[in-house]
Protein backbone atom coordinates (compact mmCIF):
# COMPACT_ATOMS: atom_id res chain seq x y z
CA UNK A 1 0.00 0.00 0.00
CA UNK A 2 2.71 2.39 0.88
CA UNK A 3 4.97 1.89 -1.87
CA UNK A 4 1.56 2.20 -4.39
CA UNK A 5 1.06 5.67 -2.53
CA UNK A 6 4.33 6.61 -3.38
CA UNK A 7 4.66 5.81 -6.59
CA UNK A 8 3.86 8.80 -8.11
CA UNK A 9 6.27 10.77 -5.84
CA UNK A 10 8.74 8.60 -6.98
CA UNK A 11 8.09 8.45 -10.70
CA UNK A 12 8.48 12.73 -10.58
CA UNK A 13 11.86 12.35 -8.65
CA UNK A 14 12.94 10.18 -11.72
CA UNK A 15 11.87 12.43 -14.00
CA UNK A 16 13.00 15.38 -12.36
CA UNK A 17 16.90 15.37 -14.00
CA UNK A 18 17.61 13.88 -17.53
CA UNK A 19 19.58 14.15 -20.83
CA UNK A 20 18.40 15.90 -23.59
CA UNK A 21 18.87 16.56 -27.27
CA UNK A 22 18.97 20.52 -28.09
CA UNK A 23 16.94 20.79 -31.83
CA UNK A 24 16.43 24.77 -31.95
CA UNK A 25 17.76 27.97 -29.96
CA UNK A 26 16.67 30.95 -30.00
CA UNK A 27 19.21 33.84 -28.58
CA UNK A 28 17.44 36.56 -29.13
CA UNK A 29 16.23 37.30 -25.53
CA UNK A 30 17.67 37.83 -22.15
CA UNK A 31 17.98 34.58 -21.68
CA UNK A 32 18.84 31.93 -24.37
CA UNK A 33 16.28 29.36 -24.63
CA UNK A 34 15.77 25.85 -26.57
CA UNK A 35 13.28 23.12 -27.83
CA UNK A 36 14.41 19.98 -26.67
CA UNK A 37 13.64 16.26 -27.28
CA UNK A 38 13.56 14.37 -24.12
CA UNK A 39 12.61 10.52 -23.16
CA UNK A 40 10.54 8.46 -26.17
CA UNK A 41 10.34 11.97 -28.06
CA UNK A 42 8.69 14.11 -25.45
CA UNK A 43 9.60 17.51 -26.82
CA UNK A 44 9.77 20.99 -25.03
CA UNK A 45 9.64 24.30 -26.15
CA UNK A 46 11.00 27.71 -24.57
CA UNK A 47 13.37 25.43 -22.48
CA UNK A 48 16.27 28.05 -20.57
CA UNK A 49 19.66 27.13 -21.12
CA UNK A 50 21.83 28.59 -17.96
CA UNK A 51 25.20 29.94 -18.34
CA UNK A 52 28.34 30.72 -16.16
CA UNK A 53 28.43 34.09 -15.24
CA UNK A 54 30.82 35.85 -18.44
CA UNK A 55 30.34 33.36 -20.32
CA UNK A 56 28.05 32.76 -23.32
CA UNK A 57 27.76 30.16 -26.35
CA UNK A 58 25.22 29.28 -29.17
CA UNK A 59 26.04 25.55 -30.08
CA UNK A 60 26.08 24.26 -33.48
CA UNK A 61 24.13 21.51 -34.80
CA UNK A 62 22.28 19.68 -32.13
CA UNK A 63 24.13 19.42 -29.05
CA UNK A 64 23.11 17.67 -25.87
CA UNK A 65 22.74 18.69 -22.08
CA UNK A 66 21.37 17.93 -19.17
CA UNK A 67 17.69 18.63 -18.12
CA UNK A 68 16.16 19.66 -14.95
CA UNK A 69 12.21 19.98 -14.27
CA UNK A 70 12.13 22.63 -11.46
CA UNK A 71 10.28 21.78 -8.65
CA UNK A 72 9.56 18.31 -10.27
CA UNK A 73 7.35 20.04 -12.91
CA UNK A 74 8.10 19.07 -16.89
CA UNK A 75 6.63 22.11 -17.84
CA UNK A 76 9.05 24.10 -16.57
CA UNK A 77 12.70 22.81 -17.55
CA UNK A 78 16.10 24.29 -17.28
CA UNK A 79 18.96 23.38 -19.46
CA UNK A 80 22.50 23.27 -18.04
CA UNK A 81 25.30 21.68 -19.23
CA UNK A 82 25.62 21.96 -22.85
CA UNK A 83 27.94 20.54 -25.40
CA UNK A 84 28.71 19.48 -28.51
CA UNK A 85 31.14 16.09 -28.71
CA UNK A 86 31.55 16.44 -31.97
CA UNK A 87 33.36 19.85 -31.12
CA UNK A 88 35.16 19.36 -27.99
CA UNK A 89 38.80 19.57 -27.51
CA UNK A 90 40.35 16.34 -26.44
CA UNK A 91 43.62 14.74 -24.23
CA UNK A 92 43.77 17.86 -22.03
CA UNK A 93 46.25 17.58 -19.33
CA UNK A 94 44.82 17.68 -15.82
CA UNK A 95 44.30 21.37 -14.80
CA UNK A 96 43.80 22.68 -18.73
CA UNK A 97 41.43 24.46 -19.86
CA UNK A 98 40.53 25.79 -22.98
CA UNK A 99 37.53 27.99 -24.93
CA UNK A 100 36.75 26.46 -28.43
CA UNK A 101 34.52 26.51 -31.42
CA UNK A 102 33.13 24.68 -34.12
CA UNK A 103 35.43 26.62 -36.76
CA UNK A 104 38.93 25.12 -34.97
CA UNK A 105 39.47 28.78 -32.78
CA UNK A 106 40.85 28.05 -29.46
CA UNK A 107 42.21 29.81 -26.20
CA UNK A 108 43.89 26.67 -24.35
CA UNK A 109 45.66 27.42 -21.20
CA UNK A 110 47.87 24.98 -21.21
CA UNK A 111 50.78 23.40 -18.70
CA UNK A 112 53.30 25.55 -20.71
CA UNK A 113 51.36 28.65 -21.41
CA UNK A 114 48.43 30.08 -23.28
CA UNK A 115 48.00 29.02 -26.67
CA UNK A 116 45.51 31.15 -28.84
CA UNK A 117 45.01 29.81 -32.12
CA UNK A 118 42.97 31.56 -34.90
CA UNK A 119 42.04 28.80 -37.17
CA UNK A 120 42.75 30.59 -40.44
CA UNK A 121 40.66 33.67 -39.10
CA UNK A 122 42.03 37.04 -37.53
CA UNK A 123 42.30 37.92 -34.08
CA UNK A 124 41.16 41.46 -33.17
CA UNK A 125 41.49 43.75 -30.17
CA UNK A 126 38.97 46.07 -29.88
CA UNK A 127 38.26 49.35 -27.87
CA UNK A 128 40.81 49.61 -25.57
CA UNK A 129 43.42 52.59 -25.52
CA UNK A 130 46.80 50.52 -24.73
CA UNK A 131 47.73 47.16 -25.26
CA UNK A 132 50.75 46.58 -22.86
CA UNK A 133 53.05 43.74 -23.28
CA UNK A 134 55.38 43.43 -19.78
CA UNK A 135 57.47 40.82 -21.99
CA UNK A 136 59.69 39.83 -24.98
CA UNK A 137 57.23 39.78 -28.13
CA UNK A 138 58.92 37.48 -31.02
CA UNK A 139 57.24 37.83 -34.11
CA UNK A 140 57.47 35.42 -37.42
CA UNK A 141 55.25 37.38 -39.38
CA UNK A 142 55.58 41.05 -40.80
CA UNK A 143 54.86 43.92 -38.56
CA UNK A 144 52.41 46.88 -39.92
CA UNK A 145 52.39 50.55 -39.33
CA UNK A 146 48.93 51.78 -39.97
CA UNK A 147 49.24 54.74 -37.84
CA UNK A 148 49.01 56.92 -41.22
CA UNK A 149 48.23 55.60 -45.01
CA UNK A 150 51.72 54.58 -45.35
CA UNK A 151 51.05 51.09 -44.44
CA UNK A 152 54.90 50.41 -43.88
CA UNK A 153 55.93 46.83 -43.14
CA UNK A 154 58.54 46.85 -39.80
CA UNK A 155 60.90 45.51 -43.03
CA UNK A 156 60.82 48.35 -45.12
CA UNK A 157 61.21 50.22 -42.56
CA UNK A 158 64.45 48.64 -41.34
CA UNK A 159 65.62 48.62 -44.99
CA UNK A 160 64.72 52.52 -45.36
CA UNK A 161 66.77 53.18 -42.26
CA UNK A 162 69.24 51.30 -42.94
CA UNK A 163 69.93 52.55 -46.39
CA UNK A 164 69.36 56.82 -45.74
CA UNK A 165 72.01 59.13 -45.75
CA UNK A 166 71.60 62.98 -45.23
CA UNK A 167 73.60 66.10 -46.35
CA UNK A 168 76.28 66.97 -44.70
CA UNK A 169 76.89 70.61 -43.32
CA UNK A 170 80.09 71.39 -43.99
CA UNK A 171 81.07 69.86 -47.41
CA UNK A 172 77.46 69.54 -48.80
CA UNK A 173 78.09 65.92 -50.06
CA UNK A 174 75.91 63.04 -48.50
CA UNK A 175 76.57 60.87 -44.84
CA UNK A 176 77.16 57.42 -45.35
CA UNK A 177 74.44 54.84 -43.86
CA UNK A 178 73.88 54.29 -40.24
CA UNK A 179 77.03 52.69 -38.65
CA UNK A 180 74.64 50.43 -36.69
CA UNK A 181 71.75 48.46 -38.65
CA UNK A 182 68.46 48.41 -37.09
Amino acid sequence: MLSRLLAPLARRLRLMVGRALITAISDAGKIQSAQVKLLDGEVRDGVEILHQYGFSSRPHGQPEGLYFAVGADRDHGVMICVADRQYRLRDLAPGEAALYDDLGQVVHLTRDGIVIKGAGQPVTITETPLVRIESSLDVTGEVRDRCDSSGKTMSAMRTAHNTHVHPENDSGGPTGTPTKAM
